[in-house]
């Protein structure tokens, strides 16, 4: 397959899903590789590298016997633009994540926009930044350390 503006699409495109799927899985180390090269700006401070996105992650999110986070990180109304010539792409995405328990029906607890950047580097594209603005949120008190009530 030739490079060309499809394939960075496309690429980009996978970051973006591979992202959710890490969440959702649980997989906080795959996380902090995944965004080794990133900023993540969310509702704290921005950070920046593996161990710290990593650790990050996992002081956020409650994890359950299984591993996960019961969650489902669906993104959608994915704009994406690629400058070719700079290496360099954005793109502007929708996330909407849904959460189910034992106790809990399945909903929505949060909605939001994701704003990244992304670099080409090495051949490969890669996470510069994620801004993840949440706009809309439900109960979160199962998917958030912070929201939830002491244990």
């Amino acid at each position: 397959m030739t490079a060309g503006p499809a394939t960075s699409h496309w690429a980009v495109e996978n970051l973006i899903a591979r992202y959710a799927e890490l969440v959702d899985d649980g997989d906080f180390a795959g996380l902090g590789v995944l965004l080794a090269d990133a900023t993540f700006i969310g509702s704290g401070e921005p950070v920046s590298g593996r161990e710290a996105i990593e650790k990050m992650f996992r002081d956020t999110l409650i994890v359950y016997a299984d591993g996960t986070p019961k969650t489902q990180h669906v993104t959608t109304n994915l704009a994406i633009e690629v400058d070719e010539e700079a290496g360099t792409a954005t793109a502007r995405s929708y996330v909407t994540v849904f959460q189910a328990l034992p106790d809990l029906p399945l909903q929505p607890v949060a909605c939001g926009r994701y704003h990244d950047r992304f670099a080409r580097g090495d051949g490969r594209w890669r996470f510069a930044e994620r801004r993840v603005r949440i706009t809309l949120a439900g109960d979160v008190s199962r998917h958030l350390r912070s929201a939830a009530a002491p244990r």
